[in-house]
């Protein structure tokens, strides 16, 4: 389990100092390199391998929904099992995310009025298209933050703080979301957003975001954060909502927990502590999984259902047309692992 008295370390406000670290090849040739940064983290949080920049403050958009949601939970958040995962997803829209998140409004006598996220179709492209044919338009219970805006309106009602302002940054619930983003990274708070959906974004480095997952991960299984984390396990079609290859990541290794956000931010940690995280430069998603699933099997999980990940992979589902490599330092590393 992870030591959380690490020394508060402050994320840099720069330009990050990302590196290649995964080729586009075609025909031989280097195509196109993707730039980002990547960190794993042993079960006591020392850092293994890094490669880019891992202290450049960022906002982790949709990856900080699970400290948000072990904030709900202190603060007498009263969910469990898949409504709770879905108070810490980034869900598609579809019907039974949709009945979720009703259902955790009405827990605490509350309606699609009162939530104060951002209105928009559902995330999902096969359900945004049936959507429309519906003649339906943007909704707020239909955008893919609302599990979290229910959750955090249900933790407002039952502390008996007022519902209306719930996302005001004084708001007693935004303060104790501040203050353990704050423990749970080791980072003091640098810059503060707000985020698409109106909730509010702190920034971090990948250090701080890794770490704070991998002690999610780790917890005692009875605590706030071990209880999110056993509900986005056992609920992986909740938690990961319109991206299926997370919910297969998490399926084929054991006791993993992952959760990924936009501009190709992706979190990942085993139940020992043991973490990766890996940011993409240019928000692009080609280069994200096979990152994550080679720095997961060098971090020591076992490589037989990563297998699929990790192999350079077509770009062409007949006839190759092209092929991702990791590069750089992760290429030498992986290389002297299987050496």
């Amino acid at each position: 389990m992870q030591d959380n008295t690490a020394a508060m370390q402050f994320p840099i406000i720069r330009a990050p100092g990302h590196v290649p670290l995964v080729h586009k090849l075609r025909g031989g040739i280097v195509e196109r390199v993707y730039y980002g940064s990547v960190i794993v983290l042993s079960p006591d949080g020392r850092i293994t391998f890094q490669a880019g920049d891992i202290d450049a403050a960022f906002y982790p958009r949709s990856a900080l929904k699970p400290m948000q949601a072990v904030a709900m939970l202190r603060a007498g958040l009263p969910l469990d099992g898949e409504l709770l995962a879905l108070s810490a997803a980034s869900h598609p829209g579809g019907p039974r995310q949709i009945s979720g998140v009703r259902r955790i409004l009405a827990t605490g006598g509350l309606s699609e009025r009162d939530l104060a996220n951002t209105a928009s179709l559902p995330h999902d492209p096969m359900t945004r298209l049936e959507w429309i044919a519906r003649g339906d338009g943007p909704s707020r219970i239909a955008q893919n933050c609302s599990g979290k805006h229910a959750a955090m309106l249900l933790t407002a009602r039952m502390a008996g703080w007022a519902t209306a302002g719930y996302l005001e940054r004084q708001h007693p619930l935004q303060r104790i979301i501040a203050d353990t983003v704050v423990e749970l990274s080791s980072q003091p708070t640098v810059a503060v957003t707000t985020g698409e959906c109106g909730a509010s974004q702190f920034a971090m480095s990948l250090l701080g975001l890794t770490r704070a997952f991998a002690r999610i991960t780790s917890a005692p299984r009875l605590s706030e954060e071990g209880r999110l984390a056993s509900a986005m396990r056992h609920h992986t079609e909740m938690a990961s909502g319109s991206r299926p290859d997370i919910a297969q990541r998490m399926l084929a290794v054991p006791g993993l927990l992952a959760k990924e956000s936009h501009e190709a931010v992706q979190i990942v940690a085993l139940p020992d502590g043991r973490a990766v995280g890996v940011k993409i430069a240019d928000g692009s998603e080609r280069a994200r999984l096979l990152l994550t699933a080679t720095a997961l099997a060098l971090c020591g999980a076992c490589p037989e259902p990563l297998a699929e990940f990790t192999a350079a992979f077509s770009l062409a589902s007949s006839r190759t047309a092209g092929q991702l490599r990791v590069t750089g330092k992760l290429a030498l590393w992986s290389a002297a692992a299987s050496a």
